[in-house]
């Protein structure tokens, strides 16, 4: 069934609202692993599912080529690309750094009103996997990294990570239900929160490192249970 987002959003194609909107969408479904590593994807097909033009899903296409999540092969095929345990590895490394000096600046400079959103933000995660929602606990993950980086005046720090982070958020959620422990997750947030709450920007910083690292203990296990999702090729 179409989507049409031509109808949600007018006539405008390419890198307008439409082409954007596309690129988000398609996007959204190879992170969260509806469109799997290896996948045939069709110009055609994408069209008719969205309800546009093969304009925006060509442009769209290569948005996410440029991005390292489809790889576009000249009259054969776009396939998904396999995870690249390199680039996981890096955008951790580089993940990890950015949030460590946010987190410190938080401590700082955040306000009692962004300290208890953050606390309610740990509130409803706890709430979405009581109910079983792990993806829903997921999106409350990226609203709290933001609202640590929205707490020192720098939203625009967390966008710049959002396409750092997409071989990252694959892995999360390849990974679900059965990463690390959410509860472990939520008690890590919730020192972050109180490290930042009692103006002690290294207990922040120390956490956000260990708790970053969490990814590293569950990525070798994805690995050997779906080696055709992964390439370890460039790893050295």
């Amino acid at each position: 069934m179409s989507i049409g987002i031509a109808q949600q959003l007018g006539p405008s194609e390419g890198l307008g609202p439409i082409g954007l909107h596309v690129r988000k969408i398609i996007e959204e479904r190879i992170v969260t692993n509806v469109f799997r590593p290896g996948e045939r994807l069709s110009e055609n097909d994408l069209a008719e599912l969205l309800g546009v033009s093969r304009q925006p899903i060509r442009e769209a296409l290569i948005r996410l080529t440029e991005a390292g999540l489809v790889r576009v092969m000249p009259q054969r095929a776009t396939i998904v690309t396999r995870i690249s345990v390199a680039r996981v590895n890096s955008a951790r490394f580089l993940r990890a750094a950015v949030e460590r000096a946010v987190v410190r600046e938080a401590a700082l400079q955040a306000k009692p009103h962004h300290i208890a959103q953050m606390r309610a933000l740990i509130r409803e995660q706890t709430t979405a996997i009581r109910e079983g929602d792990h993806a829903r606990f997921l999106a409350l993950d990226d609203d709290l990294h933001r609202a640590f980086a929205v707490s020192m005046a720098h939203e625009g720090v967390w966008r710049t990570l959002q396409n750092v982070k997409l071989q990252m958020d694959r892995v999360r959620y390849l990974s679900l239900p059965d990463a690390t422990p959410a509860s472990r997750l939520i008690r890590q947030h919730a020192a972050i929160v109180d490290a930042i709450a009692a103006r002690d920007p290294d207990a922040a910083e120390a956490m956000m490192q260990k708790h970053l690292e969490e990814l590293l203990s569950s990525l070798p296990r994805l690995v050997a249970r779906l080696p055709e999702y992964f390439d370890s090729s460039d790893v050295a």
